[in-house]
């Protein structure tokens, strides 16, 4: 007799990242957690980081990527006059700087990296190079050549805490901010060097750490939690059909630039639709 599958899994989780394991060893957990090999996440965290990570559930992985675009916010601690090889705590030592830091000095220096800046993806990032992530590379003993690339920050800001060359920081950031290089380039314009510790990512789009819990015991949510920023149009049961089938709504329908999430008159998703290169473009999801 044909052993039964489980039935298949559609949702989210918002997950309270550990210190420790990988963004892919989360993912690796909730597959065992709720028997679904499509899983993903929306914004990779490092190992030695905490916090939000978005994580989706067979066909909410289509969703993803609408999630993965939001604001990212982050807290950490920059410890000056010490600069390591990976940019954060984990790393080795690489060069020790003198430094006298004043609190207002130091926020001054920060002010200077918000706006569009420019960013060298460290060693130890996931960005691939070659086919290879740049963090395997590091592990070789190797290194790559890098692009720089332009990225937003919205905040920076940086209180004095007991100890005079450790700073707390507050980031507000665009997908594909760098903290840990936010740090170490803020040592650097201050005539020295820093590394980052305790970073944990606070809020990653509207999801917050508040609503977030270990992936053991963190609640399936609806596709639907994915897109809940995105411009809502309520459809008939007619218009709930037509759609469910690929069709697109009357021109007049869509206010503004969109995506769009569409929701049938019980609220449930049945899709997102988006333009591209001019022309509408729908992804459906199953009922």
């Amino acid at each position: 007799m044909a052993r039964r599958r489980p039935p298949t899994v559609h949702g989210t989780v918002i997950v309270d990242k550990a210190d420790g394991p990988t963004s892919h060893d989360v993912v690796t957990m909730a597959r065992r957690r709720f028997g679904e090999r499509r899983i993903g996440h929306a914004g990779t965290l490092d190992p030695s980081a905490t916090g939000v990570l978005v994580i989706g559930i067979g066909n909410a992985t289509r969703l993803l990527r609408f999630a993965t675009a939001g604001r990212k916010t982050y807290e950490c601690d920059i410890v000056f006059g010490v600069t390591t090889s990976t940019l954060d705590a984990a790393g080795e030592t690489v060069a020790t700087h003198d430094m006298r830091l004043d609190p207002a000095g130091v926020a001054d220096a920060a002010g200077d990296f918000v706006g569009t800046i420019s960013q060298l993806p460290p060693m130890v990032s996931a960005v691939r190079v070659g086919g290879r992530r740049l963090h395997e590379i590091a592990r070789a003993g190797q290194s790559a050549a890098r692009e720089p690339r332009e990225v937003e920050v919205y905040r920076f800001d940086t209180q004095p805490t007991e100890d005079p060359l450790v700073y707390r920081a507050h980031v507000e950031c665009a997908a594909g901010t760098y903290v840990r290089s936010l740090g170490a380039d803020l040592g650097a314009a201050l005539g020295g060097g820093a590394h980052v510790r305790s970073l944990r990512r606070t809020r990653s789009g509207t999801f917050t750490v508040s609503e977030a819990a270990p992936v053991s015991e963190a609640e399936l949510r609806e596709p639907a939690e994915l897109v809940r920023d995105l411009g809502r149009i309520p459809l008939s049961s007619d218009e709930a059909a037509r759609a469910r089938s690929g069709a697109h709504l009357e021109a007049q329908r869509y206010d503004g630039l969109g995506p769009w999430a569409l929701v049938d008159p019980a609220g449930a998703l049945i899709g997102v639709h988006e333009r591209v290169g001019g022309r509408m473009r729908a992804t459906v999801l199953p009922s």
